[in-house]
């Protein structure tokens, strides 16, 4: 039997198997993953579509659930044929669908072209224009004329590896590895290959488009987020590359790592980042640190890879004081940004081995980073600091696993 013998009862019996077992429970079952596009809407609740087609199968007169690998879940498989059943498919996966750490590794996975030999800067080009637009506010959803015109400037200026103004590529690219939604066109949206197809399609149909809704939140509000998807996209893109014109160009050369989020009208002061956040930031930091451990960066020098996420965490964790508990006193006088001067300072340097982790890192005022780095008391300073980093972050209730427990 094929999939097209599969009917709407086959269909409704998976999902009542799916309510039982509940979603993580179902999905192991049968071996699949989230859904990172696909979603049947379904008596008010969601299920991943592909898995559903696959237990689905399993329901037909002799046969059995189909694996992932079998078949496709895409627009023209397992959605298509839901659809065709009367059910109805979400595109843009509602922001409860998705944990945070899903979305997370849905914007990290973003795959690359390396026909050339290198990372093409197509799709990471796209996303950190539409990172800078989300943080700033702007519509999330534009017109075909209005995304063409921005891309292909952007394109043309930060093209760093001979890519064409050719805005339709990455844009069809994304929206098939649910990072794009795309509005009003007709039929179905062609992949990122060849060229006068694609380009033609973009120019007939002039879809509006933008980022999920759920991705465009996070962005927008979560500062965690945007570190961790700008460590990993110059990490997998832009080695040997200056992103630094380009990050300006989208708005976002003004991250200030070293500044926790401004004071609202809520408080003179906030430090935002709960004990949750901590422990997924340090979870972000791990995923890429098993990545890059002992790799350096070629710009003008060689220096390690420094994780954008682990200094945020860090600061915040300090609450705006020096980590020193021998602290006599930090400065004062605050930075522009009308916060405490600090700086964050690996308590084992990384040449030596130390990590690139906030388990092994503290937040210093300029005098006891100096006593740290070329005072007489400095190795009796060090020994103190790091246990004073164990500590912190024990503290911010990550001590679990390699989590807690500093790399020899």
């Amino acid at each position: 039997m094929a999939l097209t013998d599969i009917t709407r009862t086959e269909v409704e019996k998976a999902i009542e198997e799916c309510d039982r077992l509940g979603r993580d429970g179902f999905l192991e079952r049968y071996g699949f993953r989230r859904a990172r596009r696909f979603l049947v809407a379904y008596e008010g609740r969601h299920y991943d579509s592909k898995a559903v087609i696959g237990a689905a199968h399993g329901y037909l007169p002799g046969q059995r659930p189909l694996m992932a690998r079998e078949f496709s879940g895409g627009a023209q498989h397992a959605a298509r044929l839901l659809k065709g059943l009367g059910f109805d498919i979400l595109e843009d996966l509602p922001a409860s669908a998705l944990t945070h750490d899903e979305l997370i590794d849905l914007v990290t996975s973003v795959k690359a072209n390396r026909s050339s030999g290198a990372p093409a800067l197509y799709k990471p080009i796209t996303l950190l224009w539409a990172m800078g637009r989300a943080l700033r506010g702007e519509p999330r959803l534009l017109p075909w004329s209005a995304t063409e015109e921005a891309l292909a400037d952007l394109l043309a200026r930060h093209g760093m590896r001979g890519e064409k103004q050719r805005p339709d590529y990455p844009i069809a690219s994304l929206h098939r590895e649910g990072l794009w939604t795309l509005r009003d066109y007709a039929g179905v949206v062609p992949t990122a290959h060849g060229d006068g197809k694609v380009r033609r399609w973009f120019a007939e149909n002039q879809p509006r488009g933008g980022l999920p809704e759920p991705v465009y939140d996070l962005f927008r509000h979560s500062a965690l987020t945007r570190l961790a998807v700008i460590d990993e996209l110059l990490g997998t893109f832009f080695d040997d590359l200056d992103p630094a014109p380009l990050l300006a160009d989208a708005g976002l050369e003004d991250l200030d790592v070293d500044s926790p989020p401004r004071p609202t009208e809520s408080g003179p002061e906030q430090w935002l980042l709960t004990a949750a956040e901590y422990e997924r930031g340090c979870r972000l930091v791990e995923l890429r640190e098993a990545q890059t451990h002992g790799e350096r960066v070629s710009r003008t020098t060689h220096s390690p890879k420094r994780s954008q996420v682990a200094r945020y965490a860090v600061l915040n964790r300090s609450e705006g004081r020096c980590e020193n508990p021998r602290c006599t006193g930090q400065p004062a006088d605050v930075t522009d940004r009308k916060q405490p001067i600090l700086e964050v300072d690996h308590v084992v340097d990384l040449a030596l081995g130390g990590r690139d982790h906030p388990s092994q890192m503290v937040a210093l005022c300029p005098n006891c980073h100096a006593v740290k780095t070329r005072g007489s008391t400095r190795e009796t300073l060090r020994e103190i600091l790091l246990e004073v980093a164990m500590e912190r972050h024990k503290a911010m209730g990550t001590a679990k696993g390699n989590s807690a427990s500093p790399r020899p």
